[in-house]
């Protein structure tokens, strides 16, 4: 920065010195002519020693930029200075006139080029000073010496001093242009601050706010004049312990900036988490005298960070369910196999066949649990029906008194024209039913539970849809019920199996988990509202069917006596089942070959010389899938038929192969009964009747 003179300026020794050293390219931003230490002696010569007048040329990059300096030059000068002003652009230049100067003051910085070119074309011979300039005092002093100083200019050792007056004008000039930077970088940074989208404050050493941006006060609730003289413990939620706190002020009274995850209260109560950043402002001395705090409200982020954990955790239980599921599948058949055959080979009138029965009874109880734990991990199979829901609603509507009681008012209010879902109609009663049972444990003292349906478009703009549901058209199932409601702390749970808030021995904790699988399994979505004391709101949305065939369930007949006389390829990797099985098959008449896997069974099949009328066959077996077995007999066995079973769940069926689920498959667990019963729906009517007369002939020849 440029100083006011206050002492004489170099001698002639210190000007030499100060050209050599700008010749050695110490000083880039002075451009000093060659012949510079000439001009002077040339000056006084031609002058023979008379006073003369000074021309100055001032380069201004826009017109009127250096008006001030000007008038100020034109003071300092008395008469004896006469000042020319020109801007950069090249029509003023080409109009300027062609006249010797002593100085060029130039309004630009010497690293700009295009000025530096223009500067050259304007005064090719003259000494230039740079006001943009970072300058050296004693450069700027010797060229102003050099050029403007009474030595020289053969003035008057008794008259003011131009090169004094003219330095004077520049540093007043500069100072001043310094101060409208810094002014204006002051009012950028002011503006920067009150136009952040992110909340900032100033307080003092001890923590007493001073200052608050716009965004603050939007985020908090907090107008500025409520939190001016107040300490940031006014945003304090207790939801931290003391150690963070202590950890925080710690950190910024040593001196180093402070970065931590906040849960912070607005005014109104609502908690809010901020990303906070706390740095300590310093004097000019190094003492630390306030604090700047900074933060950003994650509040969102982390919402949609938990829904998305939370939604890793369902799927990671759900095939931790679907696994213990299928394992479970198979005891369960083991079980109710032998406890079947127990029950058939008892007599009408023995007292054993009621404890029998109470094992058959809770097999069968057990294998419900299952089907839960598979619609849970989204894994249970389905037949899928192009449904209008407004129908299951009006047949299960029958039957919801008798499940939820005659205290609780049962509105139904289905919407007219709705359009149909592709979805399993046993599945839906599923949701139906067990919103409705946990309505009713909501309302123990009565109530109301209203199920809607209706047609709704979503959009990206769509409000209170659930996170990552696409666009498009949906049917939304909504029950709701005048309860108790859902505490706050329970509702990022309510869709995990086994978790319940109900006493002990009153709730599997499984009723939701399985609506949870269930839409999701229908590739719908499911949003829930609760308050406490004002009852709770289920809101599933499942996608409206594309398609307009109708995928009805096979029906058949349904055999009063499922005995037959045909002959059975059964091939089962389990040796419980496969032995129980093939008890059972033979004493109702059938020729069974049994086979333990894939290999086993071609073998057998290939040693077996008469006809095989159907095989029997697990999906998943080692060696050889029974999709593919199925497809290798087919060649040798053209009129076999084939029926598989599994507890595996869909997509993994379908992984080992290609198979009509409504014509030709089993899901495990089932009893005897009904694979007997599905084993003639298989076969046919016609082969039931041939194998009824053929039963009917032995027992008469017999």
């Amino acid at each position: 920065m440029l100083r006011p003179v206050t002492r004489p300026f170099l001698n002639r020794h210190e000007v030499a010195f100060t050209a050599q050293r700008f010749h050695s390219g110490e000083f880039s931003h002075v451009v000093w002519p060659a012949d510079i230490h000439d001009r002077g002696a040339r000056d006084v010569s031609r002058n023979n020693g008379a006073i003369r007048d000074m021309r100055l040329l001032l380069i201004e990059p826009q017109p009127g930029d250096l008006n001030r300096l000007r008038g100020a030059l034109m003071v300092a000068g008395a008469e004896r200075l006469h000042v020319d002003c020109i801007s950069s652009t090249s029509q003023s230049l080409q109009s300027s006139p062609t006249l010797p100067y002593d100085l060029v003051l130039a309004g630009a910085s010497s690293e700009d080029n295009h000025a530096t070119l223009l500067v050259k074309q304007a005064a090719p011979c003259t000494p230039v000073i740079f006001l943009q300039s970072e300058e050296n005092d004693s450069t700027i002093r010797s060229i102003l010496q050099s050029a403007l100083c009474n030595n020289n200019c053969g003035c008057e050792a008794s008259s003011n001093c131009m090169a004094m007056a003219v330095f004077n004008a520049i540093y007043n000039y500069r100072t001043e242009q310094q101060q409208q930077t810094s002014e204006e970088m002051l009012r950028k940074l002011r503006r920067t601050v009150e136009q952040s989208p992110d909340p900032v404050m100033i307080t003092d050493r001890s923590g007493v706010l001073e200052y608050v941006n716009p965004a603050f006060e939007a985020l908090t609730g907090y107008s500025k004049d409520e939190v001016i003289g107040e300490t940031l413990g006014l945003l304090k939620s207790e939801q931290h312990a003391g150690e963070l706190y202590e950890e925080m002020w710690d950190t910024v009274l040593s001196g180093r900036p402070f970065h931590g995850i906040v849960m912070n209260r607005k005014k109104s109560g609502e908690t809010f988490i901020l990303e906070k950043s706390i740095t300590p402002l310093r004097n000019a001395t190094g003492q630390i005298t306030h604090f700047i705090s900074t933060g950003r409200d994650i509040t969102d982020q982390r919402r949609l960070e938990s829904q998305l954990q939370q939604a890793q955790r369902m799927d990671a239980i759900g095939r931790l369910a679907g696994g213990v599921a299928h394992d479970f599948n198979n005891l369960l058949m083991v079980i109710s196999a032998y406890a079947e055959l127990t029950l058939d080979a008892l007599p009408e009138h023995d007292v054993t066949r009621e404890k029998v029965g109470e094992i058959v009874k809770a097999s069968r109880r057990a294998a419900d649990l299952t089907r839960q734990l598979l619609a849970f991990g989204r894994k249970q199979m389905q037949s899928l029906q192009l449904l209008d829901l407004n129908s299951v609603l009006r047949d299960i509507g029958k039957m919801l008194p008798r499940l939820i009681g005659e205290d609780i008012q049962i509105v139904i209010a289905p919407s007219r024209n709705l359009d149909r879902v592709e979805a399993d109609p046993v599945q839906i009663e599923q949701i139906v039913l067990n919103l409705a049972a946990n309505a009713r444990d909501a309302m123990p003292g009565g109530g109301k539970l209203t199920i809607e349906t209706k047609n709704v478009d979503v959009n990206e703009c769509s409000r209170q849809r659930p996170s990552k549901m696409p666009a498009g058209k949906y049917v939304l199932l909504s029950v709701t019920d005048s309860g108790m409601g859902i505490p706050q702390e329970h509702l990022p749970h309510i869709f995990e199996p086994f978790y319940t808030t109900k006493d002990e021995g009153k709730g599997t904790g499984l009723g939701l988990a399985t609506v949870y699988g269930i839409v999701k399994q229908n590739s719908g979505f499911i949003w829930v509202n609760s308050e406490r004391g004002h009852g709770t709101s289920f809101k599933i949305y499942l996608p409206k069917a594309q398609t307009s065939k109708v995928h009805d369930a096979a029906t058949s007949e349904v055999q009063e006596s499922p005995r037959g006389s045909e002959t059975l390829l059964l091939v089962e990797d389990e040796v419980a089942l496969r032995e129980s099985s093939c008890e059972f098959f033979v004493r109702r008449g059938y020729t069974v070959l049994a086979a333990s896997n894939g290999e086993e069974a071609l073998r057998v099949s290939r040693e077996y010389c008469g006809p095989i009328d159907l095989m029997i066959s697990d999906v998943v077996m080692p060696q050889m899938s029974g999709p593919n077995l199925a497809a290798r007999l087919a060649a040798e066995r053209p009129l076999m038929k084939v029926l598989f079973v599994s507890g595996y769940a869909e997509n993994t069926i379908l992984r080992h192969g290609k198979i009509e689920a409504s014509a030709c498959l089993l899901q495990k667990p089932f009893g005897l009964n009904s694979l007997a019963r599905k084993v003639r729906e298989v076969l046919g009517p016609k082969q039931a009747q041939k194998a009824a007369s053929r039963s009917a002939g032995l027992a008469a020849s017999s």
